[in-house]
């Protein structure tokens, strides 16, 4: 690992599981003396940011290491969470083809992953093939944090 990455804790609500949830995120030091960091990876449950935004996170007595206070930037990434329902449905060819569209992934487990939208990539291609997977009940999906460039691409 890089000298210059940071493992920052996050406590939120998931949406997805109904319950607070502590998740801990690698991120980049901008300055740590500001308590500036860079998401480096794609968040699993939803706690209102994307890979890319930089955020503003501190020492916690309580939980003896950084953690997350706010966002104090925007990257204007977006993260999609997608539940695969149809058991026939490879995950992994899956994300494949959104990684073709040019959209990381991260998995856990086999039906759960969550997605990683870049600003300069077009929404509407991926809300077409989300929404076209869930109408036909092959998945669900949620947009725990979608950028206003992509909300305005649907």
């Amino acid at each position: 690992m890089s000298d210059n990455l940071e493992k920052i804790l996050v406590r939120y609500y998931s949406d997805v599981l109904e319950e607070i949830v502590v998740e801990t995120l690698w991120a980049e030091i901008i300055n740590s003396d500001d308590g500036l960091y860079k998401i480096d990876n794609i968040p699993f449950y939803g706690p209102g940011f994307s890979s890319g935004d930089i955020v503003f996170a501190e020492y916690d007595e309580d939980e003896e290491r950084i953690t997350y206070r706010k966002v104090v930037e925007h990257s204007g990434n977006s993260t999609i969470q997608i539940i695969v329902l149809d058991e026939n449905i490879d995950v992994m060819e899956l994300r494949k083809e959104f990684e073709s569209l040019g959209c990381e992934s991260e998995g856990m487990g086999n039906k759960y992953f969550v997605m990683e939208v870049p600003f300069n990539i077009s929404y509407s291609i991926i809300f077409k093939k989300l929404s076209e997977l869930s109408d036909n009940e092959k998945i669900g999906f949620a947009e725990p944090n979608i950028s206003q460039k992509h909300s305005s691409e649907k």
